[in-house]
């Protein structure tokens, strides 16, 4: 075998991939990690990190995963950044391909993680994480007693919306159309909800914020009508994006299976797919939950996954 064949390929580098490659490099599987366009996942967008177990005073998302990514490398895992463009699971070994090189593998665990869809504006990149948020668990507790948006219509925006009213003092809900596409059970325990209020037929234009002593944060946001084009600004101290996330899963179409939304599909209580000896972890098959140590879980779940499968098929 070339020195590009390897026992186990993991694709993505969040809290799954990981500590997949923690556990496959500590059962001497000698793993390679893609890393890809957004080494170390979402947390790597995210400030403060407080419910990560271990870390009694919080820890930096980029720095924690600089943290798990030493830890790995450590017990011998290779991290490449570098983006995979090309998958074919057809044949064994599987082949995986990146921008310039070509590698094959016994087995593959795909943890490439889930984006949050975003408003797509520069403001909102600039105060991701300094105010500007897209998971109200994470985040909820920073904003106790302060005003919040969210940005929305669907079950998520009421969900995120409902969860914030246990922190903030007021919760408005901006949606771009004046119908909800929510269900009814979603939007009527929102418009219940004393706390919250609702502004339709808006989007946001712009965030505003400021900076004092090297600190970032919201102030504001501009509001345009859909209707009649009209601009107004709006106080907030904090928003938060609820229109859903998107898996990265566009590289395994038509080759694994998937459900309506894209997320990849594995068998109840595992981390198999449709195709032996490749695996899914973290957000990439999690609609649910998409927490940083429920995606570390089930990373350390397809990890042993794949060395039963391999030893069962005599290649580990």
């Amino acid at each position: 075998m070339s020195n590009n064949h390897h026992k186990v390929i993991i694709i993505g580098s969040g809290p799954a991939g990981l500590t997949a490659a923690l556990y496959t490099s500590r059962a001497n599987l000698n793993p390679i990690v893609f890393e890809g366009m957004q080494p170390g996942g979402q947390l790597t967008i995210t400030t403060e990190v407080e419910n990560f177990p271990g870390f009694e005073h919080g820890i930096q998302g980029p720095e924690l995963m600089d943290v798990m990514r030493k830890q790995v490398q450590r017990f011998g895992a290779q991290c490449f950044f570098k983006n995979v463009t090309e998958v074919d699971f057809s044949n064994r070994p599987f082949v995986v391909k990146s921008e310039s090189e070509t590698f094959t593998a016994d087995s593959v665990i795909i943890s490439t993680g889930a984006s949050a869809k975003l408003l797509n504006i520069e403001s909102e990149k600039k105060y991701m994480g300094y105010g500007v948020s897209a998971c109200a668990t994470c985040d909820g507790f920073f904003f106790k007693g302060l005003k919040v948006l969210v940005v929305g219509g669907g079950d998520t925006a009421m969900e995120e919306a409902n969860y914030l009213t246990k922190f903030a003092s007021e919760v408005t809900i901006i949606h771009r159309r004046d119908e909800f596409r929510a269900s009814k059970i979603m939007y009527d325990r929102a418009k219940k909800n004393p706390k919250i209020k609702f502004i339709t037929n808006a989007v946001i234009k712009e965030i505003l914020g400021k900076e004092e002593d090297g600190k970032k944060f919201v102030i504001s946001a501009l509001l345009k009508n859909t209707k009649d084009g009209s601009t107004w600004e709006i106080p907030t101290d904090g928003i938060f994006m609820g229109i859903g996330h998107q898996p990265n899963t566009s590289l395994f179409k038509e080759i694994l299976d998937m459900d309506e939304t894209g997320y990849l599909i594995v068998k109840p209580g595992t981390t198999k797919t449709n195709i032996e000896g490749v695996f899914a972890a973290g957000d990439v098959a999690d609609k649910t939950y998409r927490q940083a140590v429920t995606a570390a879980g089930s990373g350390c779940m397809a990890a042993i996954d794949a060395q039963h499968w391999l030893e069962e098929h005599e290649l580990a």
